[in-house]
C-alpha cells in the first residue's frame, strides 16, 4: 500500500483533475485513426472525467512505447462503465477502497449516492460489457472486466499501471 502521503496527494490531483477535465476537439478526432465508428461513440458517451482519463492513460501506455491496439482501447475505455456518477460518491468509493466499506455503505444513505456507489463497484464488468457490444476484441474485453486484478501478466499490469499514474 502506498505511504498515506503519497495517496492523498494522488487522490488529490485526480480530483482536482476531474473538476477541470476536457478533452479537446482535436484529441477527439485523432480517434477516428485508431477506433472503430462505434467505439468512438461509445467514448463519446463516457463523462469527460473518464475520457479526459482514458487519454491520459493511453498516452502512457505509449510513453512505454505499448502500441499493440487491443491495449491501447482498453485503456482509452477502461471506464466507460462509470456513467455520469458524479465526484462526490466518487470520492466515498475511493475513501472505501483505502479506509474500509463502511465508507461508501454510511455514503448510501445520502440521496442518488446508491445507484452511483453501485456503478462504481461493478464499473469494470459494466465497462468490459460495453466494449464488447461495441466489436472491441475478445483480449480487450478481459484487460477491461480484469483492470483492478490483471489476469494477464504483461498487458494487464501496464494497463493498471497506467490508471493508477493517471
Amino acid at each position: 500500500m502506498a505511504s498515506s502521503t503519497s495517496w492523498w496527494a494522488s487522490r488529490t490531483r485526480q480530483f482536482r483533475a476531474h473538476l477541470r477535465a476536457s478533452v479537446t476537439p482535436g484529441e477527439r478526432a485523432a480517434l477516428v485513426a485508431w477506433i472503430a465508428p462505434a467505439q468512438l461513440e461509445l467514448f463519446d458517451t463516457m463523462h469527460v472525467a473518464d475520457r479526459r482519463h482514458g487519454l491520459d492513460v493511453v498516452a502512457s501506455l505509449r510513453a512505454e512505447g505499448v502500441t499493440e491496439p487491443d491495449l491501447l482501447i482498453a485503456g482509452l475505455l477502461h471506464d466507460a462503465g462509470k456513467g455520469d456518477t458524479g465526484v462526490w460518491p466518487r470520492v466515498a468509493y475511493t475513501l472505501g477502497s483505502r479506509y474500509g466499506d463502511w465508507i461508501p455503505r454510511a455514503a448510501s444513505v445520502m440521496p442518488g449516492f446508491r445507484p452511483s456507489l453501485a456503478r462504481l463497484r461493478t464499473h469494470a464488468e459494466t465497462s468490459a460489457a460495453m466494449a464488447a457490444a461495441v466489436g472491441c476484441s475478445p483480449r480487450t474485453v478481459e484487460l477491461i472486466r480484469n483492470q483492478d486484478a490483471p489476469l494477464d501478466p504483461e498487458f494487464g499490469e501496464l494497463l493498471r499501471l497506467a490508471d493508477e499514474a493517471n
